[in-house]
């Protein structure tokens, strides 16, 4: 009896389909009939599956003519050209309707069917758009559930998010009144292997309609078993239909979470009845859960680009200390508690030779001591990190709580010289949902009897106690570190001058790339995805309702304006910066009257109001000019907009050798707590998420006004908001 591990348990080629489905798999090149599941009797009228084998769909036009006439297999090479990408139709067979799915994979044109359920319960439109108004990790993927309630509504609906060592845990839930909650529950990496989180990421939405259902096998001439990866219908692994059983669960369907082409994490849904859902409505739930991921990875990517920002700011104020002194040791002194904070460490050191200095909560001296001579015999890399210091070498080295996590950064190993930074001990447990121990079981396996690791009997809650490590490094700790290691390698370099011209230069230029990479890779990325799916959908779709084709359709056009815009306003942020100024005398009064009528009819109401008073002339450049002007009317017009009496005025003023212009709105205000980051790129009030925009306007006038010479400045409470731009006074 062979034993094998789950991570080797071959589920992508099972050899059976379940019974909701219907397969028929054709040759790519020739067209001919390789394998069938044995129920498409059930639907075609064939006396003799046997003699389908190496004959085409085609000389059967009396079983198969609904497959026939399908626009997708009239067009087979058209629409299987791009491999391991799905394509959908509806048909009729027999005075029922299903759907019609096809796709390559390998060798093989699969050709698969469903039946067509109407799902009454059904309560979704198609707006998406509160995805992208939650900046809050919790909020969002508890949205996301209660939308996907609303289409496919399981008893227990959860979001589990995978940890670095393949475990995962309950980050969200939602349930029935009845059901116990796993909401922080964690689950071995055994629960999920490997092949499995493969096939997440290339199969992104699968359901098991009933796990005590009947099997349907696949019949084939060819001696290799059929990989079904990318098939709707794929039976599950023995495993895995124990496992659904002993949770208590007859049924379940699951959606992958894609960030950044990795597979994140799950929205895996279970029910205690056996339940299928259409596929109309799969395709719904995927849309809406990429959405959700694109929105997460949105607003993670922001947040990690303000911390950026932070960072280099409190960089730059270290810069000027470190400056003040000859000696680079008396500069990591002078600002030791600024740099033990930097990662958020609870203690650090500063070594040079003999000399050990600290900050903060350390271990003492004398264990510091020994730290440093483990360290210089037994790393290779600049920078060391590890969480679980205190468990991997507490007896070696006589640790006490305070060293449990530690970070060292060499500056000069050959001189001694090294910061350690320090985190405590953290009282750890995980509440693992059931004992996450393994136990082997016998399990038949295409009829072959083989010993594998069997599924938990029970999922009560089993809390296992952690000691010996500290909080987690994240990326954001490291990335101080390594702020804080370029800080000393430029300032203690003889050539600190012309260094720091170029590295001012190559963040400036990073800063530019980093902002124009998130833009596309998100806020671009997602209507590209809508755009596809409801393309997709569109094609089963066009025979049928009229009204539901236009909306997919209008779908498809309002996401192609959205990228359209933003792709413009990334495009106006790039000129900003690097377009050639070239100043004139120019009349802004036309320019003025002319963009506040778009204004007007783009963002306006009918009520609104714009004021034009003075428009004196101004010094600046023709095209900087226009945007400028475009920017802040259109803002001043959107955000007065939901206001009884919306209201605009613009005023402009000679003050000396100045011109001042001034564009006030009765519209929702700036908060107090959020006017330091106005001119920042990507910049959302949230006040402000209820209209339309990507928060890149602003930092265009800002940069244009620096641009040439001018400024711009606001002054905003409750009652509204006044930009005030300044110019240069026209040449006589």
């Amino acid at each position: 009896m062979n034993f094998v591990e789950c991570h080797e348990e071959p589920i992508h080629i099972p050899g059976f389909i379940q019974s909701f489905g219907y397969l028929i798999g054709i040759d790519a090149e020739s067209h001919t009939i390789t394998f069938f599941s044995r129920n498409i009797s059930d639907i075609f009228a064939i006396e003799s599956p046997e003699k389908l084998f190496e004959r085409k769909i085609t000389d059967f036009p009396e079983s198969f003519q609904s497959i026939i006439n399908s626009e997708i297999y009239t067009s087979l090479e058209r629409f299987t050209r791009r491999k391991n990408e799905t394509y959908f139709d509806k048909i009729y067979i027999n005075t029922k309707e299903y759907h019609f799915s096809v796709f390559r994979s390998e060798a093989y044109i699969f050709l698969e069917l469903e039946e067509v359920l109407i799902n009454p319960d059904k309560r979704i439109s198609n707006k998406y758009d509160n995805f992208y108004i939650i900046d809050n990790e919790r909020e969002l993927w508890n949205h996301l559930l209660e939308t996907l309630a609303k289409v496919v509504n399981y008893d227990r609906m959860m979001v589990y998010k995978f940890m670095m060592d393949g475990s995962g845990k309950v980050i969200a839930e939602r349930k029935n009144e009845n059901m116990e909650s796993f909401l922080g529950l964690h689950y071995p990496e055994s629960d999920i292997p490997k092949q499995a989180r493969d096939l997440y990421l290339k199969k992104r939405k699968r359901i098991f309609s009933n796990v005590y259902a009947d099997t349907v096998p696949i019949l084939s001439k060819s001696p290799e078993n059929i990989d079904l990866t990318f098939s709707a219908s794929r039976g599950m692994s023995p495993v895995h239909g124990q496992y659904l059983k002993n949770s208590g669960a007859a049924s379940s369907f699951s959606v992958s979470i894609i960030i950044d082409n990795h597979l994140w994490g799950l929205v895996t849904c279970q029910n205690i009845e056996p339940k299928h859902i259409d596929l109309e409505d799969r395709v719904q739930a995927g849309i809406f859960t990429t959405l959700a991921a694109n929105a997460y990875s949105s607003f993670k990517s922001k947040r990690e680009l303000n911390y950026r920002l932070e960072l280099n700011d409190k960089i730059a104020e270290l810069k000027t200390k470190f400056l003040k002194h000859n000696y680079l040791f008396d500069s990591l002194i002078e600002s030791k508690t600024e740099i033990q904070k930097l990662p958020e460490a609870d203690g650090m050191a500063i070594i040079s030779d003999e000399s050990i200095i600290t900050s903060g909560s350390t271990p003492d001296i004398e264990s510091i001591a020994k730290i440093i001579q483990w360290a210089l015999g037994n790393t290779n890399d600049r920078i060391y990190v590890s969480r679980s210091f205190l468990k991997d070498y507490s007896e070696e080295l006589k640790l006490s709580g305070n060293a449990a996590g530690v970070i060292i950064y060499f500056i000069e190993r050959e001189k001694n010289e090294m910061l350690i930074w320090f985190r405590k001990e953290f009282d750890e447990h995980i509440d693992w949902a059931g004992n996450p121990e393994k136990k082997v079981a016998v399990f038949s396996q295409n009829g072959e009897e083989k010993q594998m690791i069997s599924p938990r009997t029970s999922f009560q809650i089993f809390t296992e106690n952690i000691k010996g490590y500290s909080t987690r490094w994240n990326t954001r700790n490291i990335s101080a570190v390594h702020a804080v290691r370029d800080l000393i390698l430029e300032t203690s370099h003889k050539n600190y001058s012309a260094i720091k011209s170029l590295n001012d230069e190559l963040k400036k230029v990073n800063e530019e790339l980093d902002s124009f990479s998130y833009t596309i890779s998100h806020d671009l990325g997602t209507p590209l995805t809508v755009m596809k799916l409801n393309a997709q959908m569109l094609l089963g779709s066009l025979s049928g309702d009229p009204e539901k084709s236009k909306t997919k359709i209008n779908t498809i056009i309002e996401e192609i304006d959205s990228m359209a815009e933003m792709m413009q306003d990334v495009l106006q942020l790039s000129r900003a910066k690097h377009s050639e100024v070239q100043l004139e005398n120019l009349k802004t009064a036309s320019t003025i009257r002319k963009i506040s009528e778009n204004a007007k009819m783009t963002y306006g109401s009918s009520a609104s109001e714009i004021i034009i008073k003075e428009c004196p002339d101004v010094l600046a450049d023709k095209t900087m000019l226009h945007q400028v002007f475009l920017n802040i009317i259109n803002n001043a017009v959107k955000y007065s907009s939901h206001k009884d009496h919306p209201k605009v005025e613009i005023e402009g003023t000679e003050d000396g050798e100045i011109i001042i212009y001034r564009i006030s709105d009765n519209g929702i205000g700036i908060p107090e707590e959020e006017k330091h980051k106005m001119f920042k790129i990507f910049n959302r009030m949230d006040n402000a998420k209820k209209f339309k925009g990507n928060g890149i306007g602003l930092s265009i006038v800002h940069r244009i006004m620096k641009r040439i010479g001018g400024n711009v400045d606001f002054e905003s409470n409750e009652k509204g908001t006044s930009f005030i731009l300044t110019f240069k006074k026209p040449y006589i």
